[in-house]
């Protein structure tokens, strides 16, 4: 396999609303996919909760870019509104977290041809499974650690394309049998649980990358 690439800063800009003055942007890291010949797209990959201690360096959210990397897809990790480098400050609205991941998806949307991975770990992962079913060029979502009540099971049974779902069997947030049951009727979606591992993975990172190496590259 080819050298890896280096991860470069990226500055993703951000509408002017009334709680963010011009010129606001997001801070972003943009990983290449690590052989430029047969790229594939791009990925997209939001950090957990702004208000508890979630950023693009969580440990999870750069495993993640690292397989889709790995894989042929530029990845692109991103800080919430207020966090690290961002503008504004930081919230635990859904719709501000939307709001900043639809502004990193354009990003790539511009930045790569093909198809777009919508990722992300725990409040990251709502986001992305929000937006990613409202945009034709993602192609399939990457969901790690998504608390089930959250989802929206009717929005990902019609939108009827690839879900990887990674999950630990001891996550007090996500419950195995609840997660299950959500994803029953999505026809192509798969869950992965990760035995003895909690929501934080200080534990299991490895099986994140593995699985998501595995079931980007088919």
């Amino acid at each position: 396999m080819s050298p890896r690439a280096f991860e470069r800063p990226a500055t993703i800009g951000l509408p002017e609303t009334p709680s963010l003055p011009p010129g606001s942007s997001l801070e972003g890291l943009w990983l290449p996919p690590r052989a430029e010949e047969g790229a594939r797209g791009g990925a997209v990959i939001a950090p957990p909760h702004p208000m508890m201690g979630g950023s693009m360096d969580s440990p999870v959210t750069t495993e993640v870019a690292l397989a889709a990397s790995d894989v042929g897809y530029a990845a692109l990790r991103f800080n919430y509104r207020g966090v690290g480098g961002s503008a504004g400050t930081p919230s635990g609205e859904a719709e501000d977290s939307e709001f900043d991941y639809r502004a990193a998806l354009e990003f790539v949307q511009e930045s790569v041809e093909g198809g777009i991975l919508a990722c992300g770990y725990s409040w990251g992962a709502l986001a992305a499974a929000r937006i990613g079913v409202s945009s034709p060029r993602v192609r399939k979502l990457v969901l790690i650690a998504p608390p089930p009540a959250m989802l929206d099971r009717a929005a990902l049974t019609v939108w009827g394309r690839p879900i990887l779902v990674i999950a630990g069997d001891r996550d007090d947030f996500v419950p195995i049998d609840e997660l299950t049951e959500t994803l029953a009727s999505i026809e192509d979606a798969e869950l992965v649980v990760v035995e003895g591992v909690d929501h934080f993975f200080m534990a299991g990172l490895a099986e994140i990358g593995r699985n998501a190496r595995r079931w980007l590259g088919d």
